[in-house]
């Protein structure tokens, strides 16, 4: 059963439980890489027959499987795909950054120029559930963006194929090829490449804890997006809120794993009694009440401050990954929220609505970090280059200045660099 304190009674770093695994984490990580490394594709068969529990002759998604997994989808899901793809291309062509140049010193010519990623991996979740959403998410910004190709890595069934929806979703956000794998083995393959993989200058992506380290063991050799971890909810919700809402946002979180946190906050005694007693009852409705049931149990919590400025304080101190404000006039409260991975304002704004539909992104900071991480964007797949131009009069005019900040750098051979075109 879920918890109620009163605000004070837990500590705030106590609020979002922080799972540490019972494995060594790190250790197998880095054994796994380095097998990859060495072996290259025997070992990701390997592991695909020990994790997965298939062997494959072929690692890529062929032409035949993608056109018989898009007969096997609902021509309806077909279209609420391409209504969601529409949504977030929509959202996500507002963040495209221009490149620009500046001309106002005379003979001098400074710019910044916009370049795509050439190529991109997307690591897309496998396991208890299949995520097409994830596919979109993370697919479309990089279209936007204009990278030259874009490669998804999946875990298999047992069939040996990928979920029919993932490769339907794919085909609609103009990926170019699929690779079944999952794992740290999917990280290390997409870092280094192998025969069959070829290796990109970014892996993007949600994914478990074995995921989640060997993207911080490749980052250097590729870019990441952030290291994600287990799914968080927080809803500040007022008196005026209907507890089944709540109850189901919450444990929309809940059932997504076991290590999930669901937290509610607010200002209303009645209303944490009455969710938490619709959460009993509405948990048992879920198919994977198992789940639900143990993150709720294990890391859910209804707060009850003394106000709702208090409640966005203790939001703020969370920072999670998405904040519902279940309140009247949201938009009052909109600028004092300072820290939070994706915001949905009102009461008729669910988190599974950003998850699927609204356009904004849903690879989000977990964790705390959406202090200082943004949700996955079209930024995430360029990178930008400065130029700088003078002409000999320009740097005339300059070079004293120069030398001069050099020398007290103690870098005279900078200094140097510039004085010796005027000797």
């Amino acid at each position: 059963m879920i918890r109620i304190m009163k605000y004070g009674e837990v500590a705030n770093e106590d609020i979002f439980a922080r799972v540490v695994p019972e494995v060594d984490v790190q250790k197998i990580v880095s054994d796994i890489i380095a097998d990859v490394r060495a072996r290259g594709d025997v070992a990701l068969k390997e592991y695909c027959a020990k994790f997965d529990g298939v062997k494959l002759d072929n690692l890529e998604v062929s032409a035949d499987e993608l056109e018989e997994a898009l007969w096997q989808v609902e021509p309806e899901f077909i279209e609420v795909l391409e209504t969601a793809a529409a949504n977030i291309r929509q959202f996500h062509e507002k963040q495209v950054r221009n490149s620009f140049i500046i001309t106002e010193r005379e003979g001098v010519v400074m710019g910044q120029k916009v370049t795509p990623l050439d190529r991109v991996g997307l690591y897309v979740p496998g396991g208890t559930a299949a995520y097409p959403s994830t596919v979109l998410m993370d697919a479309i910004p990089a279209k936007i963006a204009g990278c030259k190709e874009i490669v998804i890595t999946t875990p298999p069934g047992k069939d040996g194929k990928i979920n029919p929806a993932i490769l339907a979703a794919a085909k609609v956000a103009g990926v170019n090829r699929v690779f079944k794998m999952g794992g740290a083995q999917a990280v290390a393959a997409l870092a280094y490449g192998t025969k069959t993989i070829p290796c990109v200058d970014k892996i993007v992506g949600p994914g478990n804890a074995f995921v989640a380290e060997a993207k911080k063991q490749v980052f250097g050799r590729v870019a990441i997006d952030m290291i994600a971890g287990p799914s968080e909810i927080l809803v500040v919700a007022d008196g005026n809120s209907n507890p089944r809402h709540v109850a189901a946002d919450l444990l929309s979180q809940a059932e997504h794993d076991k290590l999930a946190s669901a937290v509610l906050v607010t200002d209303s005694m009645a209303l944490a009694e009455a969710v938490r007693d619709e959460i009993e009852r509405q948990v048992r409705l879920l198919p994977r009440v198992e789940i639900a049931s143990a993150s709720i149990d294990k890391n859910g919590k209804i707060i009850v401050a003394d106000t709702l400025d208090k409640a966005i304080d203790i939001a703020n101190a969370l920072a999670p990954e998405h904040l519902e404000l279940c309140v009247d006039n949201p938009f009052d409260y909109l600028d004092k929220v300072r820290h939070a991975g994706s915001i949905f304002m009102g009461r008729s704004c669910p988190e599974a609505l950003g998850d699927y539909l609204a356009g904004p992104n849903h690879t989000l900071p977990t964790g705390g970090t959406a202090r200082f991480y943004s949700p996955l964007s079209v930024d995430d797949f360029v990178k930008k280059s400065q130029y700088t131009y003078f002409t000999r009069d320009a740097l005339a005019a300059v070079k004293d200045k120069v030398a001069m900040f050099a020398e007290k750098e103690g870098l005279s051979g900078h200094a140097r660099s510039v004085l010796t075109r005027f000797e």
